[in-house]
């Protein structure tokens, strides 16, 4: 009898050892699903304080650049993804730290090609550690028809990037980011969404000037 009750009582210890264990396992479960949700929580609002800064834009979004909006949404788009003249992988990430003049754009595209020569101006004249105009290609295929472009319209200061899947713009389009083309986006230091102009705009005139100042005046606040 002693023999079987310290039996049952090595059996009774045995279920409760195993329950705790299941109770503790079930929380750190639990926590790391919490951790994992707050991740995702700080992800989703790592942008929210962009959409403040963009609001402070409209003033300065005038005369040729009257059409630029800020975004209504965060948008987060560090993780952008193209490719450089030689084929490596980029992302916009590569830019943190810097505002961007993120603009897409393709040859078979009149009013994209009109406003390369004046972004290569923009680049030129305000490129720098704050600052940097990056264009990416949409154009299907290796890059061929926008190396091109390149050489025949001058372009001596702006990077070649190109997306020659196009999934950038349709990315873009499902967030209702990008309506046609071009499309050129505002672009923190954080690779956060400032604002968008959907279409052409003259980038190196006094009102294109004139935003990108008042954006890089937003590093200084």
């Amino acid at each position: 009898m002693k023999i079987k009750a310290i039996v049952g009582a090595i059996a009774a210890l045995a279920v409760i050892t195993a329950g705790i264990y299941a109770i503790n396992s079930d929380h750190g479960n639990l926590n790391a699903q919490i951790g994992a949700n707050n991740a995702n929580a700080a992800v989703g609002a790592s942008c929210e304080a962009s959409i403040e800064r963009g609001k402070t834009l409209n003033e300065a979004a005038t005369g040729q650049l009257a059409a630029f909006r800020p975004l209504d949404d965060p948008l987060d788009m560090k993780e952008l993804a193209f490719y450089d003249r030689d084929g490596n992988a980029m992302s916009l990430a590569e830019w943190n730290g810097k505002f961007v003049l993120f603009n897409l754009w393709a040859t078979w595209c009149p009013p994209c090609r009109e406003e390369m020569p004046w972004l290569d101006e923009m680049e030129a004249k305000r490129g720098g550690d704050n600052f940097q105009v990056v264009p990416v290609s949409i154009d299907i295929g290796d890059g061929t028809k926008p190396k091109q472009f390149y050489e025949q319209a001058g372009l001596k200061h702006l990077p070649f990037m190109q997306d020659g899947t196009s999934q950038i713009f349709f990315d873009l389009k499902k967030k209702a980011v990008a309506l046609g083309m071009p499309t050129t986006l505002i672009v923190d230091t954080n690779g956060c969404g400032l604002g968008v102009l959907n279409g052409p705009a003259h980038w190196a005139s006094p009102d294109a000037f004139k935003l990108i100042d008042a954006t890089l005046a937003l590093g200084k606040i």
